[in-house]
């Protein structure tokens, strides 16, 4: 029994330790513009921010990410417009995008889901990894890029929504960026 002991703690401790590092590493942070794009996937709205986020379809990270965003939409649905884009590869059939998670978001009230066919829209934004999230201003300027939760799969306070919420409310945020949790959304599937 000892010796099995002696094998079984050093091999759970282990596995805890590699699940916890892959909990609490973050994906590639955007590469956003401080602007709008010129020739971007959505118009700006003009008269209120802008919230744009960036899933996998298939991710399950993803779920963390669209309950944080239902959370925001419900705390601040008045002036704010909002558009997910779920990745969607072409070599995929058609709706492989339209998943559960394309569901659930599309069921937050004024949230737009979009497909985004190989990745285009997340390269003209410049995000990189699901659950991104880009705040603009009415101005068009970048007021937040990052993650809105706060590890991999888990929802819960983070940086990246309290951030969110200040500036929608006209509060100054104490950070412009958070980490980002989630699978790439630029080749791969």
């Amino acid at each position: 029994m000892a010796a099995m002991l002696t094998v079984w703690t050093p091999a759970v401790g282990f596995g805890i330790h590699k699940l916890l590092q892959y909990s609490y590493t973050p994906g590639r942070p955007a590469t956003a513009s401080p602007e709008w794009p010129a020739n971007p996937w959505i118009a700006r709205v003009r008269d209120r921010p802008t919230l744009l986020v960036f899933a996998h379809p298939h991710c399950p990270c993803s779920r963390a990410t669209v309950g944080e965003l239902a959370r925001i939409v419900a705390l601040r649905k008045d002036g704010l417009s909002v558009a997910v884009f779920f990745y969607a590869p072409s070599a995929q059939p058609p709706g492989w995008a339209r998943t559960d998670l394309w569901s659930d978001a599309s069921a937050i009230p004024g949230v737009r889901a979009i497909e985004d066919r190989d990745g285009a829209a997340a390269r003209v934004f410049g995000a990189f990894t699901s659950g991104e999230a880009l705040l603009f201003g009415k101005d068009g300027r970048l007021a937040f890029h990052g993650g809105i939760t706060p590890s991999r799969g888990h929802a819960g306070d983070s940086s990246g929504r309290d951030a969110i919420l200040s500036l929608l409310a006209g509060k100054p945020a104490a950070r412009n960026t958070a980490p980002v949790f989630g699978c790439s959304i630029q080749g791969g599937e």
